[in-house]
């Protein structure tokens, strides 16, 4: 009798110590930041790292959480998070050892910034390193639209920066005489170099967005790049 193909690795079944081996944490010496899988990141910490407020899900050693202060981040940012009721939330590990974080099962990307910038949905950040100077800005011309991923995070200097996304992230070029329109909700980050306007379009509802009444679009024009996702967040107001 012919026997049947083997299933894929992801269904397996395992005896205990052949899923304790296919499981196990390994170490790769990738430095600071390494992925464990696509989903789980590993800080091999030795300072302080900047963290997603809840995204800790194990960490080993001599390792202290501190949430960040009311005013952390300044004044100015201390009003954009009471209005947008999301901001960017953030708890400082310190220490020595190892930190393991993931959010919500999304993809992470490891960022290396060599004296460079980008700006990132602040719900899409998971960890940066301290060397990186960080600043929130809201999205203009949207101050009465309640949703938390128009509040972004620009981040400029060196060092490691670690973003999520649903699924693949897709980056799509912007060029002189050929901007990109995105949905909001589906929009990750941008070059620096970009600062991207509010288009509505109620002829489009039906197929940009999920908002009621008029639609948005993000507007890139000039020269850089957008990242996008294959997935629509919604990003709910905590204050409404």
């Amino acid at each position: 009798m012919t026997q049947p193909p083997p299933l894929p690795q992801e269904q397996r079944r395992f005896s205990l110590s052949e899923f304790v081996a296919a499981t196990e944490q390994k170490d790769r010496g990738e430095g600071v930041f390494e992925l464990e899988t696509p989903r789980m990141l590993e800080i091999n910490l030795n300072g302080r790292i900047n963290t997603k407020l809840g995204s800790m899900v194990s960490y080993r050693g001599s390792v202290k959480f501190t949430r960040e202060g009311i005013l952390d981040q300044g004044v100015g940012n201390l009003l954009k998070k009471a209005v947008s009721g999301e901001g960017m939330r953030l708890t400082y590990a310190e220490g020595q050892g190892q930190v393991y974080l993931a959010d919500a099962g999304k993809k992470i990307s490891i960022l290396h910034l060599e004296n460079q910038g980008i700006v990132v949905n602040g719900n899409d950040v998971l960890a940066f390193e301290s060397s990186l100077k960080h600043k929130i800005s809201m999205m203009k011309k949207v101050a009465g639209l309640a949703q938390g991923g128009l509040f972004n995070v620009t981040f400029n200097g060196s060092g490691l920066l670690a973003i999520t996304s649903h699924y693949e992230p897709v980056t799509l070029r912007v060029t002189p005489g050929s901007p990109v329109f995105t949905d909001p909700n589906a929009t990750i980050a941008w070059s620096d170099s970009l600062s991207p306007n509010i288009k509505t379009d109620v002829s489009l509802k039906s197929f940009f967005g999920r908002a009621s009444g008029e639609t948005f679009q993000m507007a890139f024009e000039g020269d850089g790049f957008v990242v996008i996702q294959p997935y629509e967040e919604i990003y709910l107001n905590s204050n409404g």
